[in-house]
């Protein structure tokens, strides 16, 4: 054992060396380095699967009361001050290692088939690996030095691969947004570590609590400089797992390849900072104001992140606010003094948003032949519908994860889920509404995700003949499909395409803009195109087996996963393998979970209830054909149908533009920084330049007005200073 924790710091290393060798070969040898790509992948495959079996060695040594274990070597030591690197191994390292190697190798896997014909294809697994290093040694860092380190790569990774794509004007915008969003709360996280330095004299965790405790209790103003420091130190995970304010990063995040989204979502960038608060949990738990605004912001977050990802369009972002909802939980649950809580649902939200991130990538995957490779239309939920009769395995793999989101037994959220539901219930009533109503939300736009992309008909019908029609079906987003599927001949409507491959430029692809402009009426169109020629068009098709692999093992963890924390009862007394296992090293007291079967099933009969409610309204709304709209007369009030559709209109318009937070911040930050900027000139130009410039000028006047004075003649000379005394003696006088 003591041979196997020695050596762990090598976990971090695989990784690294197979990123550092990908980058010296391209560097140095960059036609052998891109003819060899296959190889590469597969040295990333094997390096990263390494890791996750040493990962796995390390945990079951935790779990099976293995000692907690530090490992230090001096850095910089000068006088009486000494810092020192390392790693840490205690349960709560050996469970985020375990994560991230292995949905790490899953998304190295699928991402071998996924960007296999992208020209940066060798680039962008030196990227993904150095990703995965970069986390790797923050979850095993000792002290808070050595995790800004790790945290500001973990932060550049995600710059370079957001904007991996950076020819395209959108992903160059998306990685500056999260670069400067996180230096934002980065900065206030420096400050926080600095400020604790200041009060403990130590970057050490096992340090930190203790001589905080001891400085409050020794100076009577040090709680309230404590919790200022304490606040700095969480704008970083308030960045980094995007939480309000400092979420807006997160959606646009999505411009980069859909396997950097299923792993910034699931493991790696937003789990690192509900991973500090949890790893500083002892810090944060002696200062209650700081304990009570995490709750605080993450209720918030939860609430907001779900209500913003009822009406998206795109896919992935649809998913993005779902990331921010669920972090929203986590931290929630953190703030109201449920550490296992909050890390159990951090597991279970992993495995699960892998699987919906990397099942919407498969989906994206087969739609780009069809409608041209644009994110754009690619992703709009709007030109799919039906694909699970020609994708059932990513069909069923996504449903899986749709299911555990959304709290349904025996899938694997529902038990972190539910257990958040119920501390926050006991905790304060308004929080526990909030997380209530944010679980039915969440069920519900989890459903309407599902339904629109996989239930129902393929909203593109593609025909294989010549001058054949192509039949476009209006899709609603919120559920006003055509009842009565009549059919409206557009002739006026016509798209100059051009078509290479198969594929339609995207600069003239117009589909989803003129669904738009009809998507209020309860019509289909159909447009009639003459440049296509027969077997131009296919339906959507399965993806490989190579990203399907992964697809069905996160399935399948995502299933099972959730059983390291359902409870058992021995004697009366509920316990868990979670519980029972990060309870030593944290030194804290847990709540006891109810002390019989009845009691457990009673408890979360409420929460299945709320999920269930939303999925039911989900497919009213939006199942493929509306029996209530096509059976059931109208006989609504029109004053009342008025006010119903305003109602919706308002819903719809804050979920679709974001909560205009994104307009606000435009307006406050983008705008008003460069009015402030404007203003700084201009004030710069005519006051600051002006005055010297000004003295200069009225100096080259008088010198230029004098030189027409001295004409030479003396007489004048005379006239000049006589006409001097005179005024000068006109003046005296009178003013006395």
């Amino acid at each position: 054992m003591e041979f196997l924790y020695k050596y762990a710091r090598i976990v971090p290393f695989l990784p690294l060396l197979a990123s550092a060798a990908i980058g010296l070969g391209s560097l140095l040898f960059p036609v052998a380095t891109k003819s060899l790509r296959r190889i590469w992948a597969l040295i990333s495959i094997f390096m990263i699967s390494t890791a996750m079996l040493l990962s796995f060695n390390l945990f079951l040594q935790q779990i099976t009361g293995g000692p907690i274990y530090r490992y230090f070597w001096s850095w910089i030591i000068n006088k009486n001050f000494s810092l020192d690197l390392g790693y840490l191994i205690d349960p709560l390292t050996s469970i985020m290692l375990v994560l991230i190697t292995t949905v790490g190798t899953m998304v190295l896997i699928y991402s071998d088939h996924y960007m296999s014909h992208d020209e940066a294809y060798v680039r962008f697994f030196a990227y993904l690996n150095f990703f995965n290093a970069s986390m790797l040694g923050l979850v095993i860092s000792p002290n808070l030095v050595q995790i800004y380190i790790f945290w500001e790569l973990v932060g550049m990774c995600s710059y370079l691969l957001i904007g991996f794509w950076f020819t395209r004007p959108s992903a160059a915008d998306a990685c500056q947004k999260a670069f400067i969003t996180n230096r934002a709360g980065d900065f206030g996280l420096l400050l926080g570590i600095l400020g604790f330095y200041w009060v403990t004299g130590s970057f050490e965790f096992h340090y930190l609590s203790e001589k905080l405790n001891e400085f409050i209790a020794n100076d009577g103003a040090g709680s309230f400089f404590a919790t200022s420091c304490a606040f700095l130190l969480f704008l970083g995970p308030v960045a980094k797992s995007a939480q309000f304010p400092l979420h807006v990063w997160l959606p646009d995040a999505m411009e980069g390849p859909t396997p950097i989204s299923a792993l910034i979502h699931a493991a790696t960038m937003v789990a690192a900072g509900i991973f500090l608060v949890a790893r500083l949990f002892p810090l944060f738990r002696t200062l209650p104001l700081i304990m009570n605004f995490i709750s605080w912001i993450g209720g918030i977050t939860a609430l907001l992140g779900a209500t913003m990802a009822l009406a998206q369009k795109d896919l992935k972002k649809g998913l993005a606010y779902s990331t921010m909802s669920q972090l929203g939980y986590m931290m929630l649950a953190l703030g109201i003094d449920s550490y296992r809580a909050a890390l159990f649902h951090l597991i279970t939200h992993a495995y699960s948003k892998a699987l919906l991130f990397l099942g919407s990538g498969s989906v994206i995957h087969s739609m780009e032949p069809i409608v041209g490779y644009c994110p754009d239309k690619s992703q709009n939920m709007a030109l799919m519908g039906g694909l699970r009769k020609y994708m059932p395995i990513t069909g069923i793999t996504f449903l899986l994860g749709t299911l555990s989101l959304s709290g349904i037994p025996p899938f694997a959220c529902f038990w972190s889920k539910d257990q958040i539901l119920s501390d926050s219930k006991l905790y304060s009533p308004i929080l526990g509404g909030i997380t209530w109503f944010t679980a039915g939300l969440t069920a519900f736009y989890m459903f309407r995700i599902y339904l629109l992309t996989f239930e129902g008909d393929f909203n593109i019908d593609l025909t294989n003949s010549y001058n054949d029609n192509i039949t476009l079906y209006s899709t609603s987003i919120w559920g006003q499909e055509s009842s009565t599927f009549s059919r409206t001949r557009i002739d006026s409507m016509s798209f100059p395409f051009t078509r290479t491959n198969n594929c339609f430029s995207k600069e003239v692809f117009q589909i989803s803009e003129k669904m738009e402009q009809f998507s209020n009426n309860k019509t289909n169109f159909v447009v009639t195109y003459p440049f296509f020629e027969k077997g131009d068009f296919a339906y959507p098709k399965e993806s490989g087996n190579i990203m399907l692999l992964p697809l069905v093992l996160l399935g399948i963890s995502t299933l099972f996963v959730g059983l390291i924390g359902v409870p058992f009862f021995r004697g009366g007394v509920s316990y868990d393998i979670l519980t029972q296992w990060l309870t030593p090293s944290m030194n804290l007291f847990y709540k006891n979970h109810p002390e019989n079967w009845s009691e457990f099933f009673t408890d979360t009969i409420a929460s299945i209830g709320i999920a269930f409610i939303g999925i039911l309204i989900a497919y009213v709304l939006y199942r493929p054909i509306n029996f209530l709209l096509q059976y059931v007369p109208n006989r609504a009030h029109p004053q009342m149908k008025r006010i119903s559709d305003q109602s919706i209109n308002i819903i719809y318009n804050w979920s679709y533009h974001r909560a205009y937070i994104d307009q606000y911040y435009d307006i406050i930050f983008t705008k008003g920084i460069r009015r402030l900027a404007e203003s700084s000139q201009s004030f710069d130009q005519w006051a600051i330049d002006g005055i010297p410039i000004g003295v200069g000028i009225i100096g080259l006047f008088v010198g230029e007005g004098m030189r027409y004075l001295g004409g030479g003649r003396i007489s004048s000379y005379i006239f000049g200073c006589l006409f001097g005394a005179l005024i000068s003696g006109l003046i005296y006088y009178f003013s006395f």
